[in-house]
């Protein structure tokens, strides 16, 4: 049956995009290295978009921070404390653009799928301290590799 118009792609670049988070290493979290880590699954810089997992042992704390943009949370293991209320494995939360946090802690050692629609702001009571986005995770995902590769030789 012929299609009533056109449906083919204009931009024969666009693909699925398939990652192996089970073959990818963790990468260290600034925040805490010993105990924050995380896969940087995608990074869409035509959007500002991204997809990470997030490792987190038991007592690491993410600082307090405001979204700048919505997010989608899934709990895969373990718990996390977020503001009054506790995310369990299998849980979901939406958080929409302009959602501030006070410190999320690790209950258990947790990992978690994020995705973000743009940037993340941290902040303390002397005002910006760290900002997250896509170019900062595309930075990380390189020097790691760059490390990795050096490591290698």
């Amino acid at each position: 049956m012929a299609l009533p118009q056109d449906i083919t792609p204009i931009n024969s670049e666009l693909m699925d995009t398939l990652v192996e988070a089970s073959k990818m290493e963790w990468i260290p979290q600034g925040f805490d290295p010993e105990r924050a880590f995380i896969k940087i699954l995608w990074v869409g810089a035509e959007s500002g978009s991204w997809a990470v997992m997030f490792r987190w042992l038991k007592g690491f704390t993410a600082p307090q921070h405001k979204h700048l943009s919505a997010s989608h949370t899934f709990i895969l293991s373990g718990k996390l404390q977020v503001r009054d209320g506790v995310l369990n494995a299998g849980d979901y939360v939406y958080e929409p653009n302009g959602m501030l946090h006070g410190a999320t802690t690790a209950l258990e050692d947790t990992e978690y799928l994020f995705i973000c629609n743009g940037p993340v702001l941290f902040y303390d009571e002397d005002g910006f301290t760290f900002y997250l986005g896509w170019e900062e995770l595309e930075r990380l995902r390189q020097q790691h590799g760059a490390a990795s590769k050096a490591a290698a030789a």
